[in-house]
C-alpha cells in the first residue's frame, strides 16, 4: 500500500527548504507519494532585501509549488518544517495552518500521522520549543504525532533531538550538515512507514452523528 505524504514548510534563507527536501526523500524511499510544498512568504520586500541570503532564496523558491489547503485534504501524513521564531513557528507557517479550520471541523485532519522539523541560528535557539509549540496544533487536530525519537543512529549523529530534526545554522549559514540531512531522511521514512501501517490496518470513517472518528478493520 502507498501512503500520500505532504511535506509543508516555510524557509527564509533556505535551511529549512534543504531539510524539507531530505524529509521528502526519506518518505519517497518507502514508496510513498510525496508533495513538497512551501507556504507563502508574508514579509515585505523591504525586509527581505536587507538579507541577501533571504532574497536569493525567495527568488529561487518560486520553483517549488506553493502549499494549499487541498494538500492537507489529499495527504495521509504530514511533515511540517519551520525556522524558530523566539521558540515558536514562523508566522508564515502559522498563517497557513490557521486556514485549516474547515478541514478540522470536518474531522479530515484527525488520525493522520504528523511530524515536525526546524532550524535555529544557535544550538539552544529554541528548536525543541518550536517543535513542541507546533505539537499544540496537532493535539487540536487529533493527529498522531510521530517524533523521530531515538529510533536510529542517525538521530544521535545529528545531535540527538528526539522531538524532530533540527539544524544549527550558526554564523556561517552553510545549511544542514550531512548527519542532519540523514536524520531528516530517517524522520521522513519513519513518518511514511507509520502512515503505511495505519492504512494497512484499517480505513478511517467518520461517524458524524456521534461526532467521533472510528477505525474500521479491513
Amino acid at each position: 500500500m502507498t501512503a500520500k505524504v505532504a511535506v509543508i514548510y516555510y524557509s527564509a534563507t533556505g535551511t529549512v527548504h534543504t531539510l524539507a527536501q531530505a524529509v521528502a526523500e526519506g518518505a519517497a524511499a518507502t514508496g510513498a507519494v510525496v508533495r513538497l510544498r512551501r507556504v507563502a512568504e508574508l514579509a515585505p520586500a523591504s525586509a527581505i532585501d536587507q538579507n541577501p541570503q533571504w532574497r536569493r532564496h525567495v527568488t529561487a523558491a518560486t520553483s517549488t509549488t506553493e502549499a494549499s489547503i487541498e494538500d492537507l485534504a489529499w495527504a495521509d501524513a504530514y511533515a511540517f518544517g519551520t525556522p524558530t521564531r523566539f521558540g515558536a513557528p514562523a508566522a508564515q507557517l502559522k498563517q497557513f495552518i490557521d486556514q485549516a479550520g474547515g478541514l478540522w471541523r470536518e474531522g479530515k485532519l484527525a488520525d493522520k500521522p504528523v511530524t515536525a522539523f526546524t532550524s535555529a541560528f544557535n544550538r539552544h535557539g529554541g528548536s525543541e520549543a518550536t517543535i513542541l509549540s507546533l505539537s499544540n496544533v496537532f493535539y487540536h487536530w487529533g493527529s498522531l504525532i510521530v517524533p523521530p525519537g531515538f529510533t536510529d543512529p542517525a538521530v544521535y549523529a545529528a545531535g540527538g533531538n528526539p522531538y524532530g530534526t533540527s539544524s544549527v545554522t550558526g554564523p556561517t549559514g552553510n545549511g544542514p550538515d550531512v548527519a542532519t540531512l540523514e536524520a531528516a531522511r530517517h524522520q521522513g521514512r519513519r513518518l511514511a512507514r507509520t502512515a503505511i501501517r495505519l492504512l494497512e490496518g484499517g480505513d478511517r470513517t467518520a461517524d458524524l452523528s456521534g461526532n467521533e472518528t472510528r477505525l474500521r478493520t479491513a
